[in-house]
């Protein structure tokens, strides 16, 4: 059901514009004599050109989980307060971006910095191609700036690592056997009152075949943390099917595929100059700011027409 309400929308989606296209063209006969529907048209054929380059883009998400919500993973790199700042800026722009295109997002775990900013969180953005969009954000992202957190004002270069995964379906993509898991509660140690600090409602498990850890302590209750931990835990698991696969094409194709931290794909440049550039693509833009705000739209184009073919 929701694959064919997916493609209920996509149909709909274009029939929808080739009826505006057919209305303005009958609109344009009008146009000489009245300035003002000569001005509503331009402005109709701009929204339509905007909306067209949109649908073209989605032709390229053919991926087999493209569709899908996506669950992102961010982890604050070496360097202690200033990259768990440069995680938890990240975050914000996911989640900004997220708003903009009216998707849906939830914090599913968090884990906050000593002094300020994030070791690691967990969101969950549902939306239509959600993970078909965000899977461009795979990978280490650098920044550079003056550190506000140096006495000094010192440049400081940070990285965090974004994972991007597919939402599973239950027991449909992934099957876990309850056997395969360990589960270990603990107190939670991050904020959230004495509840949390004084039960053991925080979650650990553990898939015992993969070694694959998910912890989640961020909600009150036991039960709430665990559900969160196996919904986290089933996409991991999804991911690395998707890897292993990727590696049989790979050898197929002849081709080793380099992945992990070290994959630097973008560089947020704030000092001493502003520039943000994706490495694989080499679009870049200098409105620092618009990016760290949640316009990645044309980061996300660039990356998808990049790979037009690749992934066939």
């Amino acid at each position: 059901m929701r694959r064919l309400a997916e493609r209920k929308r996509v149909v709909e989606g274009w029939r929808g514009l080739e009826k505006r296209v057919a209305d303005t063209a009958e609109l344009m006969s009008l146009a000489a004599e009245d300035a003002q529907i000569e001005a509503e048209i331009q402005a109709e054929i701009d929204r339509i050109g905007s909306d067209l380059d949109e649908l073209e883009l989605e032709l390229t998400l053919g991926g087999e989980y493209d569709e899908r919500n996506a669950i992102l993973s961010l982890h604050a790199g070496a360097g202690g307060t200033e990259s768990q700042d440069w995680a938890d800026m990240l975050m914000r722009m996911y989640l900004r971006w997220a708003e903009r295109r009216d998707y849906k997002a939830e914090v599913l775990d968090i884990s906050p910095g000593e002094e300020a900013g994030i070791k690691s969180a967990v969101i969950e953005i549902s939306g239509s191609y959600a993970f078909g969009y965000l899977k461009s954000e795979h990978g280490v992202h650098r920044l550079v700036r003056l550190s506000p957190f140096d006495a000094d004002h010192a440049r400081h270069t940070s990285f965090a690592l974004v994972e991007v995964m597919p939402e599973a379906e239950t027991d449909v993509d992934v099957r876990i056997d309850p056997d395969d898991l360990r589960v270990d509660t603990f107190r939670s140690s991050g904020p959230g009152g004495q509840h949390m600090q004084k039960t053991s409602s925080a979650v650990r498990l553990t898939h015992l075949p993969s070694g694959i850890v998910v912890t989640c302590q961020s909600e009150r209750s036991q039960h709430q943390n665990k559900a969160i931990a196996q919904k986290i835990l089933q996409s991991r698991l999804l991911e690395l099917e998707m890897e292993r696969k990727a590696e049989e094409r790979a050898k197929l194709k002849g081709k080793r595929v380099a992945a992990g931290w070290g994959n630097q794909i973008r560089s947020y440049v704030l000092h001493p100059y502003r520039m943000v550039k994706d490495h694989r693509t080499g679009y870049q833009t200098s409105n620092s700011d618009a990016v760290l705000d949640g316009e990645l739209d044309e980061f996300i184009a660039a990356y998808l027409r990049s790979t037009m073919g690749k992934e066939a």
